[in-house]
């Protein structure tokens, strides 16, 4: 077996050069072995949180892997499934299967009459197709590290479920910030709340957050969730799924950018006010980041704090270009994938380091959102 810390440079290397777009769809399929797949299809099932994973120590890394590819795959029934039945049948089945005794988990539910865009659904229902060898792996991890991948996806599903009931009770959208907030804390509140305890059991802390942990972390799923939501809006309108009442009337319409010197039509100026209002929200939360960082007591050389500043530049870098699309004024900063590892990876040996760039990041966020 190679040493993970020596593996960690390919699986970084493999995230520089993943065509998210256009995934190899059939070298996927041929994949037998687990640990391979695992770390083969993260690329394409994730996207910052990738080279995140891979940035972890060794005993988080894998479990952390396997914990977002069994969420990629609870976002997927949430995502392709029409159906509110099937759909929250599947959610809970899938759940299920982690609670059972043995090594078998049962086969996951399939995805029925699934709405396909694009490749990168494919990639997601090749995942779910072949959700036993991403079980293979889990069935290997300590009793520790499974119950609190347990308690991810017991928490993933339900959460879903909430969402699933309320976009079909309010016809594709959520109708208030408060909603929004809350799925925001399912979908990535919950895995924020997963990697403060994967790290504590590795450091051999408790891994019980107290009230006050529990809601930074929160607010941090908040924060990062947002920047998917923001993101795919015009995608999740193609789906007929809306995140704020006022793109109700624009449900199933494909917007396409204007032209240079072309007017935008009126979704698109709809699409472009709620974007900026979410990148509000998302600003506003952005100091519990480093909170929730603190929470776990870090020592000084610890691969941990390079992963958490990646994500938070990661972050940082596309609600730069969520400002720019929404109109309001952008700011300075890193922009290639392998800038912001290289301004990363050396605060994996100083936390005075990693302070001051988690800071810096924080400052420009927080005067973003008094601009």
């Amino acid at each position: 077996m190679i040493p993970f810390w020596l593996r960690r440079h390919a699986l970084l290397l493999r995230n520089l050069l993943a065509n998210r777009e256009q995934p190899d769809l059939g070298a996927l399929s041929r994949i037998d072995e687990a640990e391979d797949f695992v770390w083969a299809i993260l690329p394409h099932a994730a996207r910052t949180f990738s080279a995140c994973i891979a940035l972890m120590p060794r005993r988080s890394a894998l479990p952390s892997a396997v914990a977002y590819l069994y969420c990629r795959m609870l976002d997927t029934y949430e995502d392709l499934v029409p159906s509110q039945t099937s759909r929250e049948s599947a959610l809970r089945s899938f759940a299920a299967r982690l609670t059972t005794s043995g090594n078998s988990l049962g086969a996951a539910p399939s995805v029925e009459s699934p709405t396909i865009i694009d490749d990168r659904d494919r990639a997601h229902l090749l995942l779910v197709e072949r959700a036993a060898l991403v079980d293979r792996v889990f069935a290997t991890f300590d009793a520790p590290t499974r119950e609190i991948i347990r308690d991810l996806v017991r928490d993933m599903a339900e959460g879903m479920c909430w969402s699933s009931a309320a976009f079909d009770a309010q016809s594709g959208v959520l109708v208030s910030e408060e909603q929004l907030a809350t799925y925001c804390r399912h979908v990535l509140g919950n895995p924020t709340v997963f990697g403060i305890r994967i790290l504590r059991l590795h450091y051999g802390q408790p891994v019980t957050l107290s009230d006050a942990e529990r809601e930074d972390a929160m607010l941090v799923g908040e924060f990062v969730q947002l920047a998917n939501v923001t993101r795919d809006i015009e995608k999740d309108l193609r789906r007929g799924i809306a995140y704020d009442p006022a793109l109700k009337g624009d449900l199933g319409v494909n917007v396409e950018r204007a032209a240079a010197g072309q007017p935008e039509s009126a979704t698109s100026t709809r699409v472009r006010a709620v974007r900026a209002r979410m990148l509000r929200m998302a600003l506003a939360r952005s100091g519990a980041y480093t909170r929730a960082i603190n929470s776990i007591r870090l020592p000084s050389v610890s691969v941990a704090r390079a992963a958490a500043v990646l994500m938070l530049l990661f972050t940082e870098r596309y609600y730069r270009s969520c400002a720019q699309r929404a109109g309001l004024p952008a700011w300075n900063g890193p922009d290639s994938t392998l800038a912001l590892l290289m301004r990363s990876i050396p605060t994996a040996f100083s936390a005075q380091l990693g302070r001051s760039e988690m800071l810096r990041a924080e400052r420009h966020l927080l005067a973003a959102l008094s601009s």
